[in-house]
């Protein structure tokens, strides 16, 4: 049997008729008794309150568990670690673990991994996808070839949900496919209309540079040209000066290609419409301010030629996705036939085990019935219990109790299930007094997988105890203390004849503690 979680310390001040409770307590079965309106309900509620599964009436609440066998690396919590839970109740409460805050949303999904708290509003033990769990982990125990059927299975799963969503979203987009081809094409033309390409706006600037002053350049190229005229006087005055003339020639031919060179460069221009150039700018200008440079502008049509391109595609993708989706989904429901032919075997394992406690409990005949649901990720199985026939809705209250007890004390035999603290509400209220001593068998047996908190009305399950603690109340005041053997004597009488002891229900006490 695996280790249990230990509630081993509760601490608990000004908490509605308590003034202050300090118990520590062991592992086993932990009895609370006492006479009607002592405080024993106030108590457990109390306790519950401090793993925020019940409302906080105590100003100040402190519990210590031991021997963890889970690990929580958001709160540090690592296995076999012991915790301490707090609550302060002022203007507002609030909860700490391990002198950290923590909100009561948090340390109640904590708290669901530490306790189970059973009640007749709790349904969740027969739960079907617990159930499933618990069957497939009992079937993988007994079963080799589960284990190898359950994770193809589940890695099939995995594949058939990504296909179903890329399934899904072909189909949405079919639905705007028509639009989205539109968007695309008007794009695609919108740029290639401009037919931009690198660094032409740049170079088209250039010529607008140079058009503009081509006029100006013109003129004065007209005006200086009068220099020529005056070539040959220079170069005789020179010659008669005994002067070399030929720095003055070289001056004057690399003045004069200068100017046949920007003639012809303007003559170029000639053939050039400013217009266009301008048009020409304004339009790559508009696409350099949309994409930031016209780079960017070709990659952006690139994109969406491809997208265009997919959603020509859309129709192969669409259509091989659908066989691939038909043909895992077959795969998945032979597989799960597979699977639910072993829960099946499996839950006669777990039904067999529960009659057999049912007989000490006074009941039986209960049913673990598959039925088929909607594949998922789990399987095609819904898990539903019958008792004598009838679905637990139409049971009493009694009887829906023990049959839980069953099922949990079951599931605890084989070893599978992770073991922690367990309260139980008014779990032999209204019972005989045969069906009382079943259930503390029963119980006895189930303290070994968990520690217990119970109220006891009944002599049979209250001797039973590993701990009997009473809750009393005088002038308002409510206690609660351990009892010692002679105590317990005393309270399990009190429990059977009323606060009159006879003789007969002290001697009938003495033998059920024995």
């Amino acid at each position: 049997m695996g280790k249990l979680n230990l509630i081993n310390r509760v601490y608990l001040k000004e908490c509605l008729s308590f003034k202050e409770v300090d118990l520590e307590f062991k592992k086993g079965l932990n009895i609370f008794t006492g006479p009607s309106g002592a405080g024993k309900s106030i108590l457990m509620q109390a306790i519950l309150s401090l793993f925020a599964l019940s409302e906080v009436k105590a100003n100040l609440g402190e519990i210590q568990l031991d021997n963890l066998n889970f690990s929580d690396e958001s709160y540090d919590i690592s296995l076999d670690d012991d915790i301490v839970i707090k609550s302060i109740k002022k203007e507002k409460v609030r909860y700490f673990l391990n002198n950290q805050t923590i909100s009561k949303k948090n340390l109640n999904n904590l708290s669901t991994m530490l306790i189970k708290h059973l009640n007749l509003k709790d349904t969740s033990e027969f739960d079907s996808h617990k159930l499933v769990v618990f069957l497939d982990k009992l079937s993988s125990k007994n079963k080799k070839e589960f284990v190898e059927i359950k994770s193809s299975f589940d890695t099939l799963y995995l594949d058939f949900l990504q296909i179903k969503k890329e399934l899904k979203k072909i189909l949405e987009d079919e639905n705007k496919l028509e639009d989205l081809k539109e968007f695309a094409k008007f794009e695609i033309d919108k740029i290639e209309q401009i037919n931009p390409s690198i660094d032409e706006y740049e170079e088209l600037n250039l010529i607008k540079k140079r058009l503009s002053k081509k006029e100006k350049i013109e003129v004065a190229i007209k005006k200086a040209s009068g220099i020529m005229e005056f070539n040959q006087n220079v170069t005789n005055a020179l010659e008669l000066m005994e002067v070399d003339s030929s720095f003055f020639d070289e001056a004057m031919n690399e003045l004069n290609n200068v100017f046949e060179k920007f003639n012809d460069s303007l003559y170029e221009l000639e053939d050039i419409n400013i217009e266009n150039v301008l048009d020409r700018i304004e339009k790559l200008a508009s696409l350099q301010k949309r994409f930031g440079s016209i780079e960017e502008c070709l990659k952006y049509k690139e994109q969406k030629k491809k997208e265009l391109e997919s959603y020509e595609n859309i129709s192969f993708q669409k259509e091989k996705l659908e066989k691939d989706y038909k043909r895992i989904n077959e795969e998945l429901s032979v597989l799960s036939l597979e699977i639910s032919k072993y829960r099946k075997e499996t839950s006669l394992i777990l039904e067999n085990k529960i009659n057999e406690y049912l007989k000490f409990l006074y009941l039986s005949n209960a049913k673990i019935i598959l039925e088929e649901k909607q594949l998922d990720n789990s399987g095609i199985d819904n898990i539903l219990f019958e008792l004598n026939g009838v679905s637990l809705e139409t049971i009493s209250s009694g009887e829906y109790n023990r049959l839980r007890l069953a099922l949990l004390t079951s599931m605890s035999e084989f070893d599978i299930v992770d073991n922690g603290i367990l309260f139980l509400d008014e779990i032999d209220a209204n019972l005989s007094g045969k069906e009382s001593d079943a259930i503390s068998k029963v119980l006895i047996k189930l303290s070994k997988s968990y520690q217990i908190f119970a109220i006891s009305h009944q002599p049979q399950l209250t001797s039973s105890a590993n701990q009997h603690f009473l809750v009393d109340k005088h002038n308002g005041i409510s206690n609660v203390k351990l009892l010692n053997e002679k105590e317990r004597i005393n309270e399990i009488a009190r429990m059977i004849s009323g606060e009159n002891i006879t003789s007969e229900a002290f001697e009938f006490a003495k033998n059920l503690l024995k």
